[in-house]
């Protein structure tokens, strides 16, 4: 069978390799046609457009790119029909997604959506739209299910795809001694996100966290293809290591952990990390954004369980004397901590039905195959 994958950034890109296998696995004859990324390419896929040229993040940048979002959105639509798949796979990217959904669906090309949109946390009327537009919806969250089910839509919980890496982990003996972190001192993993606009805000206020102790090891989980001058507060501090990569090997060597909120609190806490989650948007990001969340946490840990695991520091209150104050309790307080990885791994226990990109492999290459 034909198969169309669209994913939007790096993440996506990661996600979509794993399902391109998983296809291929029940599917031998499977051709895939993608936007999408370098994995997605080393899976197999030929890609029509990179995922560099659509990965946008803020309601001011998806602005100041919308031009080219057009010509992406109408070059997408236009291969879509050139290369006439059995179905158009989407992958997050919500934005620009849900708009392919709209194209596809009345044409009858099949549309699946794995990893859809968090519409649970703002606009969720566009849950009705989705179930308009999608034929079969693959979740990555426990709670995504019973929220499609008050919309009268049975959607597949798959398991999460963030577990499936954390599985697939296998650590490096040699990594401490490669980036010097000889243990004399506790290691705090800083996670300050992968995109411009985070670094530009995030970056500096955990240097000053940095300056503030001068009795533990920060590293930072950095990011390739990233200008390196946005972490520059930080390479101004004598011993701040860099580790480009490989952040599930420093997340094992960690004590503590700065997050960015974003997959990587997942990430974090599978890992059994004690972290402290930050984050900082612009002015008019965030009154649009306190307008239409609807959710009462913004860390994947926190959502997930329902409740605070760990603390969210936003805005104002992710400064460095309140970060710093929550870090000191990160690395000091025991019976915290234990609480913490405690409250991890019941959320490991319900996250855990297997590989994601496998179930959702078998059930698309299922549905697929009934008999129109």
């Amino acid at each position: 069978m034909r198969y169309y994958i669209i994913a939007g950034e790096r993440s996506g890109d990661l996600h979509g390799s794993n399902l391109i296998r998983s296809l291929r696995a029940q599917d031998p004859k499977a051709i895939v046609r993608a936007f999408g990324g370098d994995q997605m390419k080393l899976a197999g896929a030929d890609l029509a457009v990179h995922y560099d040229q659509l990965a946008f993040m803020g309601f001011i940048t998806l602005i100041a790119n919308y031009g080219t979002i057009r010509r992406m959105l109408r070059f997408c639509k236009e291969d879509i029909l050139s290369f006439k798949p059995d179905v158009v796979i989407l992958i997050d990217y919500g934005g620009f997604n849900r708009r392919i959904a709209k194209f596809t669906k009345p044409r009858k090309i099949k549309t699946y959506y794995y990893i859809p949109p968090k519409v649970w946390a703002w606009y969720q009327s566009r849950a009705k739209e989705l179930k308009a537009n999608v034929d079969k919806m693959f979740v990555i969250l426990p709670f995504e299910k019973a929220f499609y089910k008050q919309y009268d839509w049975d959607v597949d919980y798959v398991g999460n795809p963030v577990l499936d890496a954390i599985k697939a982990f296998h650590p490096d003996p040699q990594f401490a001694a490669k980036h010097k972190l000889t243990g004399d001192k506790p290691i705090i993993a800083l996670l300050p996100g992968s995109r411009k606009m985070e670094l530009n805000r995030i970056v500096p206020v955990v240097a000053e966290v940095a300056r503030k102790h001068p009795g533990l090891q920060f590293a930072v989980a950095a990011v390739d293809g990233v200008n390196p001058a946005l972490y520059e507060p930080l390479r101004t501090i004598p011993g701040v290591q860099f580790v480009y990569g490989d952040t599930y090997n420093l997340l094992r060597l960690a004590r503590a952990a700065i997050v960015t909120s974003g997959t990587a609190t997942l990430e974090t806490g599978l890992l059994r990390v004690p972290q402290v989650c930050i984050y900082k948007a612009g002015w008019l990001e965030m009154k649009i954004g306190k307008a239409v969340v609807r959710v009462k946490h913004i860390s994947l840990i926190n959502l997930i369980a329902n409740k605070e695991v760990i603390r969210e520091l936003i805005q104002e209150d992710a400064s460095a004397t309140a970060i710093s104050k929550e870090l000191d309790r990160l690395v000091s307080d025991r019976s915290y901590r234990e609480q913490i990885i405690h409250e991890y791994d019941a959320i490991l226990k319900l996250l855990d039905t297997g590989s994601a990109s496998e179930n959702a492999a078998k059930l698309m290459v299922g549905y697929l195959r009934q008999p129109a």
